[in-house]
């Protein structure tokens, strides 16, 4: 089994990565598409925001649904591969963790109508605050074939956020 490491942004090459802003309305700021191959096991989740001041907390929740929002598409330099079997793997987004506009991205444009999902963690985080969320071993989420994972925030004002989700495949 292969380790991942999927933020909500672009590979930071050349200069560091861009926050993206949550709304007053639900928004998804990471989606992570399981492939039609197999099932994705969810190790370790985080958020963080930039707020500057104390304010009302936001709703943020890691949640798995059957239809996609509409993101931003991830690529390949985005996808971190965290350990041997991930770097001798090749290229993840072949089959394992597909990108697209409808697929793995981050920053959604339109949350699509979903009719089943599952919840697997809920949190109240202020926008001064962070949170980091790793599951004991063999009590993992696991993202069922061709569904979406995704990092979901509400916020009273916008704020900006990073976020990630550590996957294996």
């Amino acid at each position: 089994m292969a380790l991942y490491l999927i933020p909500n942004g672009a590979a930071g090459l050349t200069a560091a990565p861009v926050a993206v802003t949550t709304g007053t309305a639900i928004k998804t700021m990471l989606q992570i598409k399981a492939g039609a191959t197999g099932p994705l096991k969810v190790v370790e989740w985080g958020i963080s925001f930039s707020g500057s001041a104390a304010a009302a907390p936001g709703n943020v929740e890691l949640v798995e649904t059957d239809v996609a929002a509409t993101v931003t598409a991830h690529v390949t330099a985005g996808i971190v591969k965290l350990d041997a079997a991930a770097l001798a793997g090749g290229d993840p987004v072949t089959d394992r963790i597909p990108v697209g506009t409808t697929a793995t991205g981050y920053t959604s444009a339109g949350e699509g109508s979903t009719t089943v999902a599952r919840l697997f963690d809920l949190q109240k985080i202020a926008p001064t605050g962070q949170y980091v969320k790793q599951f004991p071993l063999g009590r993992e989420p696991l993202i069922q074939v061709s569904k979406f994972l995704r990092v979901r925030a509400t916020f009273a004002a916008a704020v900006d956020a990073y976020c990630y989700v550590i996957v294996e495949v």
